[in-house]
């Protein structure tokens, strides 16, 4: 796909800090480009971009080639910009898009699609997951021009998912396939979108059921399903045959050192997620110690609620059946759960003032994710709103089995997802004007769940767990130091995906359930499981160094102000909490 711009041309026309904001403006203009989704995710698709609106973008090696080529001239121009002429915060934000654009070319040297995802089609990767996904939820139908585009991307869908079945073939004559048991759930998923007839696909119903919410006439039924029929489904087909076909090919194991030059795709996934150059024996004893350190603290609360008998483990699996804590697997009791987190949400947003110095109050849905793919989906995550405010930020929650979500442990969820985490960091990023587009939708994992995670304890400071919740909260931060574990027990250490559940279910006292979705995405989803901890970690560190350094001087909620300065990996956000401590000494 030919890129409709010219790398350099904006640059050679600017300088200093204007060179940066029009780096930022190529950069993003790219990546709308061979991403239309993303234009209309982020409510850009207008103006001279309303045609985004109406496509999908190239797909498999394809959307590949076009990436890497644009990122390597962008990086180009980003090291063209001499650094000594910027201010400091432009010196942050090119070294920031620096970071980004060699991170994307990470891939690259191994042919593959992410070193984070290295397969092509798993049960959680590929378009057959996302893009019915998106056009449901991402996809605006407010007049009949966004009907005729929304059939219009339902027509390419076919084209994106011929394409990245044959991209899938290439990687796995190559060696490159999810382990059996994801292609036997990715099977599972594509059987599950044949199964009804195209009129009742979700995708129709989604276009038909908001277009007659809107008025808007037509047989936007009709002319979906035939879509479906003639187009999408014979593309489904072929995809699900590929994939029992390739079935019987895949290596054994479950980590992906079963892979080509997987010691190497590990390393630099690890890299790419923690931002750091920890190796995987380091984040393994991390994970090991702070269990110990988590499960002694959890074992204090658990006595002084009655529960005395077993591991630590044990006792949260009894308190995880108490009659008291769970919620019925039923319309009813999923309701009470979503309406439990409503209201922990407005209870804490009246606190935030304790802890932050600007308090935004942009609007969260919370949101069940659509039973049609919550087998293999993440159990809660979060949407960000559109740039320009159409869509409101989207709190989602799997509900498969609500005993999954025992009422204790709720709260800490919450809080992380909402406010003060996702939702609080990502509405005051947004809202700065100064900012750009490209920076206020970039996501580093380490930085933004390192804060989330870190937010859980803000959330303490503030009263936000009564009673047993503090188990709830004490429990997320066991989960994630268990993730150091298992992620790296199962990339470097050869774990197989049963010892690594079984770990869990005896560390963090998950449902078995719950904790095998959670270690089967590990094991497609690379390294990425480490962010959590290691982030929240470096933010706690940073924390109590601006403490120990400013004494009485120090204002938490000037500390948290940080955050507007956008997301950064984690040794320049060392940088950049030194650089404020020092200016508070210096005030």
């Amino acid at each position: 796909m030919a890129l409709a711009f010219a790398p350099g041309k904006l640059l050679a026309q600017t300088g200093g800090d204007k060179a940066v904001a029009a780096l930022c403006d190529q950069v993003l203009a790219g990546d709308l480009l061979i991403g239309p989704l993303d234009a209309t995710l982020l409510g850009l698709d207008v103006g001279e971009r309303a045609p985004l609106r109406a496509q999908l973008g190239p797909a498999g090696k394809a959307d590949d080639l076009a990436k890497n080529r644009h990122a390597r001239a962008m990086l180009s121009a980003a090291e063209a910009i001499e650094p000594s002429g910027l201010s400091e915060v432009w010196q942050v934000r090119r070294d920031v898009v620096r970071d980004m654009l060699e991170k994307r070319l990470a891939a690259s040297k191994f042919d593959i699609p992410d070193v984070g995802s290295p397969y092509r089609l798993s049960q959680q990767d590929g378009a057959y997951v996302t893009i019915p996904d998106l056009l449901d939820s991402g996809h605006p139908i407010e007049n009949a021009d966004d009907a005729e585009a929304y059939l219009a991307r339902l027509a390419a869908f076919s084209g994106v998912l011929f394409e990245e079945s044959e991209a899938q073939a290439e990687e796995a004559s190559r060696g490159y396939l999810a382990p059996g048991w994801a292609l036997d759930l990715t099977a599972g998923q594509l059987e599950a979108q044949l199964a009804s007839a195209p009129a009742d696909n979700g995708m129709v119903k989604s276009l038909a059921g908001r277009a007659q919410e809107k008025g808007i006439a037509g047989d936007w039924a009709g002319r979906a399903g035939r879509l479906l029929e003639t187009e999408v489904y014979p593309a489904l087909r072929e995809q699900l045959e590929l994939v029992r076909k390739l079935r019987p090919t895949t290596r054994e194991g479950d980590g992906v050192w079963r892979v080509p030059r997987g010691d190497e795709i590990y390393a630099a996934a690890l890299h790419e997620f923690t931002t750091t150059s920890l190796s995987a024996e380091e984040i393994h004893k991390v994970g090991l110690e702070q269990v110990a350190e988590i499960s002694s603290e959890l074992d204090g609360i658990l006595r002084k609620a009655g529960l005395t008998q077993g591991t630590v483990g044990e006792r949260l699996n009894a308190l995880n059946k108490r009659k008291d804590q769970v919620f019925a697997n039923t319309d009813k009791g999923r309701a009470e759960l979503l309406a439990s987190i409503k209201a922990n949400m407005a209870a804490l947003h009246s606190k935030l003032p304790q802890a932050f110095a600007t308090v935004p109050n942009d609007p969260l849905e919370v949101r069940r994710v659509p039973p049609e793919i919550q087998d293999g989906a993440s159990n809660g995550y979060y949407y960000p709103a559109a740039l320009d405010g159409s869509r409101p930020a989207i709190y989602w929650i799997n509900l498969k089995d609500t005993a999954d979500w025992p009422k204790y442990s709720l709260p800490s969820l919450t809080y992380h997802e909402g406010e003060p985490g996702h939702h609080l960091h990502q509405t005051l990023v947004q809202q700065d004007k100064d900012l750009p587009d490209l920076l206020k939708n970039y996501f580093i994992s380490s930085y933004g769940e390192g804060w989330a995670l870190y937010s859980e304890i803000i959330a303490e400071e503030m009263g936000g767990y009564k009673g047993v919740e503090k188990a709830g909260a004490l429990q997320s931060w066991l989960f994630r130091a268990a993730r150091l574990v298992v992620d790296t027990g199962l990339h470097a250490k050869k774990w197989s995906r049963e010892q690594a559940t079984d770990y869990f279910v005896s560390t963090v006292a998950f449902t078995r359930p719950r904790s095998q979705r959670e270690i089967e995405r590990y094991c497609v989803l690379v390294g990425q499981a480490c962010s959590y901890k290691i982030g929240q970690n470096e933010w706690v560190r940073l924390r109590k160094l601006a403490e120990s350094e400013l004494g009485n001087r120090f204002d938490v909620r000037q500390f948290h102000e940080i955050l507007k300065e956008g997301v950064m990996p984690l040794d320049m956000l060392d940088k950049r909490v030194r650089a404020w401590i020092g200016k508070q000494k210096a005030v």
